[in-house]
């Protein structure tokens, strides 16, 4: 008799966390998309006094009310549409905030497009759901065209994921774009997830667009951890109209009951705080980019400039070989086949590491590739 539910046999251990968990101090992690920076200190001053004043009890599943406020504040804000406080559930991190999305509208057979190459959640994440994982190939500047997303649409497709900052590409979707992708999933009744970790980390000045801007038939999902270091507090947040968020909170309530009341804390202070310090991350994040465009460039690898997030995915003769070859040279990046059977001979490389972490390993990568 088997032990085990068939549909865990149809997924692995991530491909990143492996390469994460299988280094050690004494490798350069490129592998990894976390933050070198320390969480701001305004940040870290709010956890601790909600430690100190005993804030650190059950909060209401969809959390506290002032940090759903400011959500919704920041969503008019910067995101251009609406999402009441009642429209918004707190998460732990947005990896919770995707698999209670996902579980809300997939049924056993339902397929779900994402793209390929995608973040390695997605795929996962539906699996998990029983329903089918189906990529988008995306063009060649790693961007998903509306015509790609229609030639993949079934009578069984229940959602489109997008990604935009994309991980592992660091493409950027164009309002554009967005829009005409949004319009055909709303033609054929199909519910966008739209994963926006990454939307304070763009550049050469290009906006972050949300596609909850074009329909209300989007659940948004987002979290701090990218954009104020704070991965580990494990703070996420969704928003969609109140008829989606009914179904996810009862799959919240279970697998979660409530976000962390301390990371609450923490992330109510770092949405409604000075954002100087986004402003310094991202700019710092920005020269490693142009570092590692250039170092690359001079090294004759083929890739995509990233526009966004923390990543850059060059091509590579053989992926398995290029991983290996830097491993024994103490270097951790993820094989590009870990985002999906489009990402197979690329490499992603997390710039997300100190500059002078980076310098190091691209000094090594340089003797290693000529």
């Amino acid at each position: 008799m088997t032990k085990f539910a068939a549909r865990i046999g149809t997924i692995e251990i991530s491909g990143i966390r492996k390469a994460f968990e299988a280094s050690s101090g004494e490798f350069f992690n490129l592998g990894l998309g976390e933050p070198d920076f320390d969480t701001p200190e305004h940040i870290k001053s709010a956890a601790m006094q909600a430690i100190d004043s005993g804030f650190t009890s059950y909060t209401f599943n969809k959390g506290i009310e002032e940090l759903r406020e400011a959500i919704s504040a920041k969503f008019k804000r910067d995101n251009d549409f609406v999402a009441s406080p009642e429209e918004i559930i707190v998460t732990s991190g947005a990896s919770e905030a995707l698999h209670i999305a996902i579980l809300s509208v997939v049924e056993k057979g339902d397929e779900v497009l994402m793209p390929d190459p995608g973040f390695v959640s997605y795929s996962a994440l539906t699996k998990l759901a029983e329903g089918k994982a189906v990529g988008v190939p995306l063009s060649e500047d790693f961007t998903m065209s509306a015509e790609a997303v229609k030639e993949k649409i079934t009578d069984k497709t229940k959602a489109l994921i997008i990604n935009s900052p994309a991980n592992p590409t660091g493409a950027v979707e164009s309002g554009e774009n967005l829009k005409a992708i949004v319009d055909i999933a709303n033609d054929h009744q199909v519910t966008v997830i739209s994963d926006e970790v990454y939307e304070h980390l763009i550049y050469d000045g290009l906006k972050h667009v949300s596609p909850a801007r074009f329909s209300d038939e989007v659940i948004t999902v987002n979290a701090v951890s990218k954009t104020y270091a704070m991965t580990g507090f494990r703070l996420g947040y969704l928003a969609a109209r109140e008829e989606y968020v009914e179904q996810m909170l009862k799959i919240h309530q279970y697998i979660q009951a409530c976000a962390s009341s301390i990371s609450q804390k923490a992330a109510l202070a770092a949405i409604t705080g000075p954002q100087d310090c986004v402003a310094e991350m991202r700019s710092e994040f920005k020269r490693r980019r142009d570092f590692a465009v250039d170092a690359l460039r001079d090294m004759g690898m083929g890739f995509s400039v990233p526009k966004g997030a923390f990543y850059i995915f060059p091509r590579v003769k053989d992926e398995k070989e290029f991983v290996e070859a830097l491993r024994k040279r103490k270097i951790i990046v993820t094989p590009g086949s870990a985002f999906g059977s489009r990402g197979k001979n690329h490499v992603r490389i997390s710039y997300a590491t100190s500059f002078e972490n980076l310098k190091r390993a691209f000094e090594i990568m340089k003797e290693m590739v000529k």
